[in-house]
């Protein structure tokens, strides 16, 4: 079969490999027909690494996935051959201290596509996972929208996280795919104040289209000055989805006494500064979202009911073979690039 691996830094080859096969009964094999491009992935490309976790090469990343069902081990009851499904890329082990208090995001043997020293990603033709990774797809939804709810599960996990509700005021740093998802989750929340920072032109213009009540970009205003002349009281959340030293210093500035950080972005530094002063005068609280947790199948729910319309999010298409132009748009944030997916015959 055809995969694609990264080589190095900013390389990728399309390569042939042996197909996967299912070697344990609870396992499906899955032949791909849509992975999004996720931040995650752009950042093993253009570093090598997150944090702890570097590369080994030659390395297939991806795991915002869907496809069909081509087989299924002896035990496998949840799907079946021909099924569409989506895919959940962390498989957590089930029995260590987190996933028994149901924490299974932070398991401490989890697996997760795409992820080195774990499992390969599916940027391939075939793979193979267990059936709990294995979510059905509603007949109304694309391969697209069964893509895009990984991420977006992501934004639907942080803002319940945040226990935000009516009539609070939420702010969201950085308008990339995770930060549209949490603007589609509050929205379904009943949050009807939302206001957006984003550099990219394009993607102001789809948080506003999305419902944003202001939108900025801190290049061409100053964001403090802005945003307080708009809200003066500050708001109650803040969700910072950029990874930027300087969006989490304002965040600080944004936020009213006793306001809630959501740290969601991931930075390409290994150490955050934290203003002190700000952060004790005013209470703060600072939460961390380490992707989801569970809620992979309401999310699915929610866009095939209408609930979350992700149809803003797909701005641009690939054939496998362009994998690594797909990277380089996204990771050089070229022509308005929201989300980019790699597309399977």
């Amino acid at each position: 079969m055809k995969s694609v691996v990264l080589t190095g830094i900013r390389e990728m080859k399309l390569i042939d490999v042996p197909a996967p096969v299912i070697e344990n009964p609870n396992e499906v094999l899955i032949r791909m027909k849509a992975v999004g491009v996720c931040g995650s992935d752009v950042h093993y490309y253009t570093t090598g690494r997150i944090g702890s976790q570097v590369v080994e090469y030659p390395f297939p990343v991806g795991h915002e996935g869907a496809g069909i069902v081509e087989k299924v081990g002896r035990d496998v009851v949840r799907v079946k051959p021909g099924d569409r499904i989506a895919i959940e890329p962390a498989m957590p082990c089930y029995h260590c201290d987190q996933c028994q208090s149901g924490r299974f995001n932070t398991c401490r043997n989890l697996k997760f596509l795409g992820c080195p020293g774990q499992a390969p990603g599916c940027l391939s033709e075939y793979i193979v996972m267990p059936e709990t990774s294995c979510y059905m797809v509603a007949d109304n939804l694309s391969y697209d929208e069964a893509a895009i709810s990984e991420p977006l599960t992501i934004g639907v996990y942080a803002v319940e996280s945040s226990k935000i509700r009516k009539p609070q005021k939420v702010g969201i740093l950085g308008y990339g795919p995770i930060g549209m998802s949490v603007h589609l989750a509050a929205k379904a929340a009943g949050i009807t104040e939302i206001f957006v920072s984003e550099k990219i032109p394009e993607r102001i213009q789809i948080a506003e289209k999305t419902g944003a009540t202001l939108a900025w970009n801190p290049l061409q205003q100053d964001l403090i000055k802005s945003m307080n002349k708009a809200l003066p009281e500050g708001l109650d959340v803040i969700f910072e989805c950029c990874g930027q030293q300087d969006a989490l210093r304002a965040a600080f500035e944004l936020l009213k006494p006793g306001g809630m950080i959501m740290i969601i972005g991931i930075p390409e530094f290994d150490t955050w500064e934290i203003p002190v002063d700000l952060g004790r005068r005013k209470e703060i609280t600072i939460i961390h979202i380490r992707r989801q947790n569970e809620s992979l199948q309401q999310t699915l729910d929610g866009i095939s009911s209408g609930l979350y319309d992700v149809s803003q999010m797909p701005t641009h298409h690939f054939p496998l073979a362009e994998t690594q132009t797909a990277f380089d748009l996204v990771s050089d944030y070229r022509d308005g690039v929201m989300k980019a997916i790699i597309t399977f015959g």
